[in-house]
């Protein structure tokens, strides 16, 4: 039987691949979506690995993902964003995890990230389902390629950065891949960390992010959704809500349940 391989699938905007490559210490074969304005195809080795990177004119973090999935050749996928540093290990922190757990259709991995971006700490190998799924990101998902294509499962193109709504499309990718009969599990393994850096998406709590918070968790949660913003918003409120209100987010997060029941099949891409 031949051995798995791993394969990296990194979004970016408007970065130097085979620096990049070199940045995150891309140690597997990968595949680079450049978001930069323009087209330009480029093959490079990384450290005796084969890098395929592809800048294109398109916009949007979902967008740029299902890219990187329609190029992709890897047994296993693990999604990245450019400002992870994966370490020196990580191919094997992955690779051995799948081999050990033949039932997983996906994994999730810890990444170390400063305290106040902290969504999540995975702490013992479980399974994952739709009532706890909510708060990984997308850098933390590692899939079985041929099972998610069985699936046919993609990254929304309503949500997430550069798209009509400014997050969620991970949540969004991942529900979609356990509604499809996927098994996904999470694992205490740590396979890089993330350098600090000014977002490339986000711009603050404002009205907008609030808005499309609540038409994410309609999406989501459907009608769950009031209650669980209004429990997102009590919990974050001391970081979120300075200069907006808990009160008059959650009349903003209400407007946009509201938009979301309004539109058919608002978690879908269009």
């Amino acid at each position: 039987m031949r051995e798995q391989t791993l394969e990296l699938l990194v979004s970016a905007v408007n970065e130097t691949p085979a620096a990049l490559a070199e940045k995150m210490n891309i140690r597997t074969e990968a595949v680079i979506i450049n978001q930069c304005g323009h087209f330009a195809y480029e093959e490079f080795s990384c450290r005796g690995h084969l890098v395929r990177a592809w800048s294109l004119r398109e916009r949007g973090v979902g967008l740029s993902r299902n890219s990187a999935l329609m190029r992709a050749q890897g047994d296993i996928c693990l999604f990245a964003d450019e400002d992870i540093r994966y370490a020196d290990d990580y191919a094997d922190a992955v690779l051995s995890q799948f081999a050990a757990h033949p039932e997983a259709d996906m994994l999730l991995f810890n990444v170390d990230v400063c305290e106040n971006r902290r969504t999540y700490h995975i702490d013992r190998y479980g399974r994952v389902r739709l009532y706890n799924c909510g708060r990984y990101p997308a850098y933390s998902f590692a899939v079985r390629r041929e099972a998610m294509h069985r699936k046919n499962v993609w990254f929304s193109l309503l949500f997430g950065g550069g798209a009509r709504y400014s997050n969620g499309e991970d949540s969004l990718f991942i529900r979609d891949c356990i509604r499809s009969g996927m098994r996904v599990y999470k694992t205490p393994v740590t396979i890089g960390r993330e350098e600090e850096r000014e977002s490339t998406w986000f711009s603050g709590y404002h009205e907008k992010f609030f808005f499309d918070r609540g038409v994410l968790y309609e999406s989501l949660y459907g009608k769950l959704a009031r209650p669980i913003a209004l429990q997102f918003l009590l919990r974050h409120r001391r970081v979120m809500c300075g200069e907006i209100p808990v009160s008059r987010a959650y009349a903003i997060m209400c407007d946009g349940l509201r938009e979301a029941r309004g539109r058919t099949g608002a978690g879908d891409t269009e």
